[in-house]
């Protein structure tokens, strides 16, 4: 299965995927509680956001101890993603940005979801990326659902996968102050994927 690695700022932003126990449990809380509150469907594709409620019902706002709660659960849960999943905060504000990078396989299910979506997110742009080239990009500062915080998603449609990365601001009147960081995340996002030692004698494999 590819996995996601990116080269964020460090100055920037605190990575969430990787941080266990007592020292990163205030970002981790942060980014989980925006999350959470995310309207479903407003990160540009059904899954990509962590929400609340059984399946088949509305999500639901996060709680406090629901961010809690999972603050301390995820970590665990992203490794077993094996980097399927990553997430960072704002560093200077962690309640203000959180974004979520993500692969996913492009099922016939995911796809038709993704073509059923409201046609107001359908106002992308073409984006493009340092390794993965021309994807999309929607910003959406003032989403019509007036509880929906902005957003804004970057994807990739890798002919196997989609790659999609998104991020939700807590704060419309400083979203667009963070875009051009946003942009130069979402831009240094690559996939990689593990070859076999001896799976193949044309391939010759080089570290980044």
């Amino acid at each position: 299965m590819p996995r996601l690695q990116a080269d964020a700022d460090a100055t920037r932003w605190v990575p969430v995927t990787d941080s266990l126990g007592f020292k990163g449990r205030r970002h981790r809380k942060a980014a989980i509680g925006m999350l959470l509150a995310q309207v479903t469907g407003a990160a540009g594709a059904p899954g990509s956001a962590l929400t609340t409620g059984t399946p088949g019902s509305p999500a639901k706002p996060a709680t406090g101890f629901a961010a809690w709660a999972m603050s301390q659960a995820v970590p665990f849960l992203m490794r077993r993603a094996n980097g399927r999943v990553l997430v960072w905060v704002w560093k200077a504000d962690p309640e203000l940005l959180v974004v979520m990078a993500q692969v996913q396989e492009a099922t016939p299910q995911l796809r038709a979801a993704r073509a059923s979506m409201p046609m107001e997110y359908d106002d992308t742009e073409t984006f493009r990326g340092t390794y993965l080239g021309n994807g999309e990009k929607l910003v959406m500062p003032l989403p019509a659902d007036g509880r929906t915080p902005p957003f804004a998603t970057y994807t990739w449609d890798t002919g196997t996968h989609f790659v999609s990365v998104t991020a939700v601001c807590s704060d419309r009147e400083r979203f667009g102050t963070v875009m051009g960081p946003l942009d130069e995340l979402a831009r240094g996002i690559r996939v990689v994927d593990d070859l076999a030692l001896g799976e193949s004698a044309n391939v010759l494999r080089i570290e980044p």
